[in-house]
Order: C-alpha cells, then sequence, then structure tokens
C-alpha cells in the first residue's frame, strides 16, 4: 500500500481551505484519509498549522508527500 501526504479541499466556493492528510494513493481527493496532520488555509488570513511530530512519522514510515505539502513542509522546517 503507497501512502501520500497531499491536501484534502475544503471550504466555499472561491475560498478554498485545505487539510494536510495521509491518504492511500488510490483514493479519491476528498476521501477517507488515514490521518490529518495539519491545516492550510492560501487565501484572505494566510495560515498554515502542522503537527510536525505525526508527519516526521509518517515519512520515518515511507509516506511520500505531493510536491506543494513538501513545499509546506519545507517553509515549517520539518523537511531540510
Amino acid at each position: 500500500m503507497a501512502v501520500k501526504i497531499r491536501l484534502k479541499r475544503m471550504g466555499a466556493k472561491k475560498d478554498p481551505f485545505y487539510r494536510i492528510v495521509v491518504a492511500d494513493k488510490d483514493v479519491k481527493r476528498d476521501g477517507k484519509a488515514l490521518d490529518e496532520i495539519g491545516y492550510y488555509k492560501p487565501v484572505g488570513e494566510k495560515a498554515v498549522k502542522i503537527d510536525a511530530e505525526k508527519a516526521r512519522k509518517w515519512l520515518s514510515t515511507g509516506a511520500q508527500p505531493t510536491d506543494t505539502v513538501k513545499v509546506l513542509f519545507k517553509k515549517n522546517g520539518i523537511l531540510e
């Protein structure tokens, strides 16, 4: 089972809000997730919150972050 760390879209039309989730790679974008490790709000009052401990745990078990999540991890000091 390949596991990805990716964004799950929430929020209203033209006002997106994303949850950073760990999910199987075959699950739909907004489908069932294994774990929720943070959130990201790119519009308006920008906000990012990531549980670094959970993120490092999933990375150590082999979960692969998507490109966008990788950038968020680097900005928050989770990845080098």
